[in-house]
């Protein structure tokens, strides 16, 4: 059975019980005040890690690989030419008389 904290509502004293893990909060009264409205409390917990792998390693590693792919995307020089976009042709470019069609 799981031991939980509670905090009473009423007079604000913290307290832990083991319960099951079907219990309610509401099915337990404070210790000090009898008092009905408690409140479970998050805890912290201690785990253990079997095997080579951590939990969440797979991600850590993933943003790891992302963060150095964009500090090489940085370093790199602009692009210097455009890639030719489908569309009407760009009305700044010479004519093949060597003339700009705006003059």
């Amino acid at each position: 059975m799981p031991l939980y904290e509670y905090q009473c509502q009423t007079c604000d004293h913290k307290f832990e019980r083991m319960q099951s893990l079907s219990a309610l909060d509401e099915a337990t009264p404070c210790p000090r005040c009898h008092g009905e409205k408690t409140k479970r409390l998050m805890s912290s917990f201690a785990s253990h890690v079997k095997g080579t792998r951590k939990p969440g390693f797979s991600e850590m590693k993933a943003y790891q690989m992302y963060h150095e792919r964009m500090d090489k995307f940085s370093k790199l020089p602009p692009i210097v030419g455009a890639r030719a976009m489908p569309g009407p042709p760009n009305m700044t470019q010479p004519t093949d008389s060597g003339t700009s069609p705006d003059s």
